[in-house]
């Protein structure tokens, strides 16, 4: 029996990848059976970073490392193939193989690495039978379900037994109450998973309840990372803000008064001194159609810009010195007769806001 140890840190990449209008600089680093999420607008670099580490769009800098061994690394010429990676692909429309059944489109991986036709078709009835699908081996994806082919196009991924498994928006193709179901799935698959698991999607709850790691990726760079509690209670950008439904502000705190640029103040319960975010949810915004004698010290006037319909909730869009989103209810709405083009005061309660050094 080997002794031998795997590292700490089982992936170790710094992804470098130069095209004409665009540059990926992203430095990656997991521990074995951690999820990282790559979040981010469309343009940003996920998928390129995804391309990268699956080794079908070479690096032109940087390095990848899986298990302490060396994958790829530009400036010693190493460049491992894709087909020759430890690394399992989960693509977003699943790419199964049409004309082969389930149970054969899983056993494709096994038999590419040498495995017998019997040893791999056992292998993938093990795997069907994980997924909940053992009753489907013989069916082929045109007469499966969505949720259902994402996950034979996970056993596939996971087959191959890789030290690294790609997910790339693995539940976009789902309606929403399959998407439900799958992602509790995805969720328990990817607990038992002893590798590293990257997962790009553009959905913040995907990425809340299935990563360890959020990765937060504007223009080809990483803007934030952390825990999914700690991104979306300290966010650093206006995307990440939109995304975990916060609004935000950057000034200069002077004890519990924060500036913005163009001199509006904030004033919050948090004393901070130097560079600072404030930010505070849609919901602790209180809307008047006069100005209220209120022990809010937050207030400022507004125009709604446009309402929609957000669960229960009205999301108000508010244009003026602090633009900002507010949540009400229909009645709410209604009373206060409000529409675009109409006026209001909004205030904020020093209290419903979270101040941290920027």
């Amino acid at each position: 029996m080997s002794t031998e140890r795997l590292p700490s840190t089982a992936l170790d990449a710094r992804l470098r990848v130069e095209r004409a209008a665009f540059t990926l600089d992203l430095a990656l680093t997991a521990a074995p059976g951690e999820v990282i999420a790559l979040l981010g607008p469309n343009g940003a670099g996920k998928s390129t970073a995804l391309r990268a580490l699956a080794g079908l769009l070479p690096l032109t800098g940087g390095h990848l490392r899986l298990d302490g061994r060396t994958l790829e690394d530009p400036a010693e010429r190493v460049h491992t193939p894709a087909e020759e990676r430890p690394v399992g692909v989960v693509f977003q429309d699943y790419l199964l193989f049409p004309h082969l059944s389930a149970l054969d489109n899983v056993a494709f991986g096994p038999r590419c690495q040498g495995r017998s036709k019997r040893d791999a078709r056992a292998e993938a009835a093990a795997w069907l039978e994980r997924m909940g699908l053992a009753d489907h081996a013989s069916v082929r994806p045109g007469k499966l379900s969505g949720g259902q082919a994402q996950r034979v196009a996970l056993a596939r991924a996971l087959a191959v037994r890789p030290r690294l498994l790609l997910l790339d928006e693995p539940l976009a193709a789902l309606d929403a109450r399959t998407r439900l179901d799958v992602r509790s799935r995805l969720r328990r698959h990817l607990a038992e998973f002893e590798a590293v698991a990257v997962l790009v999607t553009h959905d913040p709850l995907d990425a809340m309840v299935l990563a360890d790691r959020l990765v937060v990726i504007e223009d080809g760079y990483e803007v934030q990372s952390g825990s999914p509690a700690e991104v979306a209670r300290r966010p650093r950008t206006d995307y990440i803000a939109r995304l975990v439904g916060l609004n935000l502000y950057q000034g200069r705190s002077e004890g519990t008064h924060v500036t913005l640029p163009d001199g509006t103040v904030l004033v919050t319960t948090e004393e901070l001194d130097g560079p600072a975010f404030v930010a505070f949810p849609p919901s602790a915004v209180t809307l008047h159609r006069e100005r209220p004698q209120s022990s809010a010290r937050n207030l400022w006037q507004a125009e709604v810009t446009g309402l929609d319909l957000h669960g229960d909730r009205v999301r108000a869009d508010l244009a003026g010195r602090l633009p900002m989103a507010a949540d009400l209810t229909p009645a709410a709405v209604a009373e206060l007769e409000l529409a675009p083009g109409v006026t209001v005061w909004a205030s904020v309660k020093a209290t419903q806001t979270h101040a941290y050094p920027a």
